[in-house]
């Protein structure tokens, strides 16, 4: 399976090689994530294609990429715990929302990995600027899903380095409990 397609089919195909392509997972729908999609489906196995796989949460962002046509729609919905077989192993699916409506996650455990996208980084959690983002929601989907797997599980992020289960746990901890020394409480004075 091809994760994501961002930028250049042909960067793609070189990668992919003689390689047959079962499927194009969308991590999520942000245009750095699917941008090439719908022409890579076009692209792999010899011109006869391969579906595009995205959660249907996602179909907002996906239209701000792909102008809402029909034709350019991807092929199966994803659904939580759905389980994506490729070359022996198995991918689960975890809807993960927060960075975006449709975000999920694509857990190994016969591998010790998981492939995060823009949910979770080396060092928190992915960023909520964008369309569709909500912080509370993104820190919610990573405790629920991604800190419920085992802390040597290496996480594949969709940029930056690889981290793990357990360093990411532990960046989040040390973030929570900065935040909450340095909060001020109402009525409290600022000091200088």
């Amino acid at each position: 399976i091809v994760i994501d397609a961002p930028h250049s089919v042909d960067d793609i195909l070189k990668v992919v090689g003689d390689r047959t392509v079962k499927a194009i997972v969308c991590t999520h729908a942000h245009d750095d994530h699917v941008r090439v999609a719908p022409a890579l489906r076009e692209a792999v196995n010899n011109g006869a294609g391969a579906p595009i796989l995205l959660h249907p949460d996602d179909k907002p962002l996906w239209d701000l990429t792909h102008g809402g046509d029909e034709g350019y729609l991807w092929d199966v919905d994803l659904a939580d715990g759905m389980v994506i077989e490729v070359a022996g192993t198995s991918l689960q699916v975890l809807h993960t929302p927060g960075h975006a409506p449709g975000a999920v996650c694509l857990y190994a455990p016969g591998l010790g990995c998981v492939f995060t996208g823009d949910t979770l980084f080396h060092g928190g959690p992915g960023a909520t600027g964008r369309s569709y983002s909500d912080r509370p929601t993104l820190e919610d989907s990573i405790k629920a899903k991604l800190f419920a797997l085992p802390g040597d599980t290496v996480v594949h992020t969709g940029h930056g380095e690889d981290t793990t289960i357990a360093l990411e746990r532990a960046n989040l901890a040390a973030a929570t409990i900065l935040a909450r020394a340095t909060q001020r409480l109402p009525g409290e004075e600022a000091t200088p």
